[in-house]
């Protein structure tokens, strides 16, 4: 029996992931800073995490090996979207957003690498964005946690391969959950009021227009992405899914910078 654990299980596509996986048998630990939702998701352990504490990180993965007998599958899937201007985003909170979205996952990566490579087999599933592929204004700092998890993954895939075991990158585009509702509250406190107002409050309209909704991926349908990535006999080393956004990555990569940031501005209706 295949054994997992996944952050980010306390609600959205962590919480769907991991049911999903428990629900095709495997054994599932699901980690997160609150854990009283990750209960009530049938055959899965909650484990409480806090991405900022090393200790917590260690506690957290030591707990799962102790009860499962080791860590088959990481699934990095916990993190939030820090938004705002470079120029008025808190150093405090660009911070925490790399210290939640990086620095966290790769601390739990640390920790259970020692007992795969011990095994000589094991899989590690980042779950990135579609953000890490190219940024835009006033999400500078996510972006940034973006960029860096797609190349700590290239990085891993090529250390690791050795020892059997599998690094995989989701990247979804938008997903219909709240993120982008907590992501707008942090652009908000960040942006509201100062020379980048009007940039935020297009970017808040574009986000509250019902038609939007529309092309948005499903929860269940990134879940079931991850499940793929994490079970795989042979996983590709990206996965992505999203409407348009194969096209979205090519024209970041072909058109110039400039060309593509004014595409970007007439997306989100800029002034």
């Amino acid at each position: 029996m295949t054994r997992i654990l996944i952050t980010g299980a306390s609600s959205g596509i962590g919480a769907r992931t991991a049911a999903l996986l428990a629900a095709g048998g495997a054994t599932v630990y699901g980690a997160a800073r609150t854990t009283s939702a990750i209960a009530s998701i049938p055959g899965v352990t909650p484990l409480a995490v806090d991405l900022t504490d090393e200790v917590s990180i260690r506690a957290a993965v030591d707990t799962a090996t102790r009860l499962a007998g080791g860590v088959d599958v990481l699934v990095n899937c916990a993190g939030y979207g820090e938004f705002g201007s470079v120029e008025e985003t808190s150093l405090a909170d660009a911070r925490r957003q790399l210290e939640v979205n990086v620095v966290g996952a790769v601390g739990l990566i640390q920790a259970v690498l020692p007992g795969m490579r011990a095994k000589r087999r094991g899989r590690i599933v980042n779950v990135s964005s579609l953000a890490g592929e190219f940024a835009a204004p006033l999400g500078g700092w996510y972006h940034a946690s973006k960029f860096a998890i797609e190349a700590l993954s290239d990085s891993l895939r090529g250390e690791v391969a050795r020892f059997g075991i599998d690094v995989a990158v989701v990247q979804p585009s938008y997903v219909a959950t709240g993120w982008h509702d907590d992501a707008m509250e942090h652009l908000e406190r960040a942006s509201a009021h100062g020379p980048y107002a009007s940039m935020a409050a297009a970017m808040r309209r574009y986000f509250a227009n019902p038609a939007l909704a529309k092309p948005f991926t499903s929860p269940d349908a990134v879940a079931a992405l991850i499940a793929k990535a994490a079970l795989a006999k042979k996983p590709r080393t990206r996965y992505r899914i999203g409407p348009g956004s194969n096209i979205a990555v090519a024209l970041a990569t072909i058109l110039p910078d400039r060309t593509f940031d004014a595409l970007t501005r007439k997306q989100f209706g800029y002034p």
